[in-house]
């Protein structure tokens, strides 16, 4: 806080109060309100551009109380993120008031979608409330933001609630300072507010309100995948108990294997379907709602076919009436999985799902609130415990993060990789990471990528001066960057990874630190695929001094959806090719046919559609094909997921497998010794869980000694390949033993999700006047 002179001539005083930060869809100027009726101080709150303005008169001490409390008490999702105060005149006025919002260039900061409060569950559950049954029931305190806003300031009138007027009864909630609607812009109850309605395919009516809500449940119990338009877009619904509509719907989706959310009642249905830590459990509770990964519960009683041979699953609760009271007719847990076909963005309106959902769905249940922009379902895991993010979304996305001072990268918009991308914009010395996008895989997706990218800018009202994307050339993102025509900044993909954790943590170009950046694939800066690197970043630049010993991959993609090639070229580099059909070899051995391996051994041998990769991500994929554990990936990661589920099953070992870290520049690390013991601990009958945890361990040894080599005290890690808990952990605890400090993504995807953060991060460490098209830290 600015300091303010003691000094005043009158025993009143007026200071004029700005409140920066995300102040804004949070409750923010009731609460002014509140606080100062309380301490019994005149004056006034308004919206102003992104930030909160307050005028408040009264004596030195009062004013200094107000001031202290609108940080020490700000409401649960607000960040104040700087106070600043001016002394003006004092006026003489009695009562304080809400006054109306002015506008101005908005500040980066705009509220995430929460879940209901539990104030308003519980009126949506009690028969003698008005808002009895009613699922689009909120407060101030709750309920929709990103999704329905459409400009700031955040007021009724900029966002989708504005085509519905409030009821005399709403209004005086909205206009009565002691009430906990008062100004909550979604005000809404029966009378005035959005509907229900239960649709067919063909978008006949075929029940409202409430009797919608109930034939949807009825519809859910008999057997029916029911197209649910909630929060931020839809949900494709279904028994979860169902072998049968499971796999049916997996037919209809497009999606054989992935995974599929669970949806619960509420928190403690939930938490009874997986075995949760305190961690978790906070988590799944909290006002984020998001779907939370962890161990089945033996009780679960929910179909095999959620999640095939997995350990994990993920679970979320019901976080808005109309969820809650779907939940409770069906009497169980539902699939609740995004409201797709594979690799397309989710639908946000009925005309859309009608259109895209077709086949998919037989019944729909839908709502005629608009939906500004699609908003997904975040997903966490618990790892080194703390919740970490691997989708931002609903309730954790847009975040807003301070950059460094004097690392401006205001006017800059990055759009991310291929996968789980993401876009981030430079507004005012903030970084906002916009919400989950997708995989650019389809022309849907792309669309929906261009039009996030409109929307984030035009939400801010800015012109980017400057693209920064990936430096991959065939990514449709980087395609997109070019077509803008606007400079380009090109980041390379394992340095944008370590970027971004730097950025969340407020690590500024000058301080130090080992960034170990391990995924699947990102194409390197030699033109071959890298995802086990180590780099040193000093003064924004970023220095290669360790990577995984490369070997190839057979048909390239191909080796992606196929580890048993990754295996067999592991086998090929340590010189045994020949001995494939040998003991300790023959889960290879059976993942392909005599014709397949001789065919990937010619491939090997002659070099042909075989690119060099040093990717710990098909390392992994390797490994479990080597083990018998995986020998096709269904989607993105299924290989890995497998092999650590497959580690963290057994007691860990005090020692993993050999990884030699080599002299020549940079450093080699030599993964031959560690699968040369893998082989040989399985040839005399160790168990595949036991060979997978001494590599996860023989990995995270490595870690430490490179930290132990190059000697920085600060060791990041993020790429994809720190999904993984057991690895995570195990390096965590190494380097902590040796005394060095660890940063780990928290709320920012150490996945592909947070790569527009670390290319927005090199644009603002970058010189423009010597950048020449390409990033200093590529």
């Amino acid at each position: 806080m600015q300091e303010v002179s003691r000094r005043a001539d009158s025993p009143l005083t007026r200071w004029r109060v700005v409140v920066r930060g995300t102040v804004q869809g949070v409750g923010f100027r009731p609460f002014v309100h509140r606080l100062a009726e309380r301490i019994g101080v005149a004056g006034g709150v308004q919206n102003a551009g992104g930030n909160v303005l307050v005028e408040a008169e009264g004596t030195r001490p009062q004013l200094d109380r107000l001031v202290e409390a609108l940080r020490a008490e700000a409401p649960p999702l607000a960040r104040v993120e700087a106070i600043e105060t001016e002394v003006l005149p004092p006026r003489g006025e009695s009562g304080f008031a809400i006054a109306g919002s002015e506008g101005g260039a908005p500040v980066a900061a705009i509220p995430p979608d929460i879940a209901t409060c539990d104030a308003c569950m519980a009126e949506v559950l009690d028969p003698a409330d008005r808002r009895y049954r009613y699922p689009f029931t909120n407060c101030t305190n709750c309920g929709p933001r990103f999704s329905l806003v459409t400009a700031l300031p955040y007021d009724r009138a900029n966002t989708t609630m504005s085509g519905f007027a409030m009821c005399p009864r709403c209004r005086a909630e909205y206009a009565d300072p002691r009430d906990r609607r008062f100004h909550a812009q979604p005000n809404a109850c029966p009378v005035c507010g959005p509907a229900l309605s239960f649709v067919d395919p063909a978008g006949r009516r075929l029940a409202e309100r409430d009797p919608a809500l109930l034939a949807a449940a009825d519809a859910i119990r008999a057997g029916a995948i029911v197209g649910v338009k909630g929060l931020g877009g839809f949900h494709l619904v279904a028994d979860a108990t169902s072998e049968r509509v499971v796999h049916e719907l997996r037919r209809r989706k497009g999606r054989p294997a992935k995974p599929l959310a669970l949806m619960a009642a509420d928190a403690q249905r939930a938490a009874a379907l997986v075995d949760l830590d305190p961690v978790g459990a906070e988590a799944l509770a909290s006002v984020r709602a998001p779907v939370v990964l962890a161990p089945r519960a033996a009780s679960a009683g929910v179909a095999r076919a959620v999640a095939p041979g997995l350990a994990e699953l993920g679970v979320m609760r019901a976080y808005t009436p109309l969820h809650r009271l779907l939940l409770d007719a069906v009497g169980g847990p539902v699939v609740a999985t995004s409201g797709n076909r594979s690799e397309e963005p989710i639908c946000i309106d009925e005309a859309e799902a009608l259109e895209r959902l077709r086949g998919i769905a037989d019944r729909f249940l839908v709502h005629d609130r608009p939906i500004a922009r699609p908003v997904d379902d975040s997903v966490v895991r618990v790892i080194a415990g703390r919740p970490r993010l691997l989708r931002a979304a609903r309730g954790y996305a847009p975040v807003t993060i301070s950059l460094p001072e004097g690392q401006s990268a205001d006017g800059v918009l990055a759009v991310g990789g291929h996968l789980k991308t993401t876009l981030a914009l430079g507004v005012r010395g903030h970084a906002v990471l916009g919400s989950h996008v997708g995989d650019l895989e389809t022309p849907e997706a792309i669309a929906a990528h261009e039009r996030a990218a409109a929307d984030l800018c035009a939400f801010f009202a800015t012109e980017p001066r400057r693209v920064a994307c990936d430096a991959h050339p065939d990514y449709c993102s980087t395609r997109f960057a070019e077509a803008s025509g606007k400079p380009v900044t090109r980041v390379q993909h394992h340095v944008a990874h370590v970027l971004a954790c730097m950025a969340e943590h407020g690590l500024d170009r000058r301080h130090p630190v080992l960034g170990v950046s391990w995924d699947g694939t990102g194409y390197g800066a030699d033109g071959t695929i890298w995802g086990g690197e180590l780099f040193r970043l000093r003064d924004g630049r970023a220095e290669r001094v360790a990577t995984l010993r490369p070997f190839r991959l057979p048909g390239g993609e191909k080796a992606v959806r196929e580890p048993w090639r990754c295996a067999a070229a592991l086998v090929h580099e340590l010189g045994r090719a020949a001995e494939l059909d040998a003991p300790g070899l023959d889960a290879l051995a059976s993942a392909a046919g005599p014709r397949d391996r001789r065919l990937v051994r010619r491939m090997l041998e002659g070099g042909v559609n075989s690119p060099l990769t040093s990717s710990v991500g098909r390392l992994f994929d390797g490994a479990a094909a080597l083990l018998g554990i995986a020998s096709e990936s269904r989607f993105e990661g299924e290989a890995a997921m497998r092999l650590e589920a497959a580690a963290a099953g057994e007691p860990q070992p005090a020692h993993g497998y050999p990884f030699v870290l080599t002299d020549e520049w940079p450093w080699g690390l030599d993964w031959r010794a560690a699968l040369e013991a893998l082989i040989a601990d399985r040839t005399r009958g160790a168990s595949a869980g036991r060979c997978a945890a001494r590599l996860h361990q023989g990995l995270a040894a490595a870690i430490a000694d490179a930290a132990e080599r190059s000697g920085d005290a600060d060791v990041v890690l993020s790429g994809g390949c720190f999904q993984n808990r057991l690895l995570v952990e195990s390096a965590a605890a190494a380097l902590g033993a040796a005394g060095r400090r660890v940063w780990l993504p928290d709320e920012i995807p150490a996945n592909d999700g947070g790569l527009a953060l670390g290319q927005l991060y090199a644009a603002a460490m970058t010189d423009p006047r010597e950048e020449k098209g390409a990033c200093a830290c590529a």
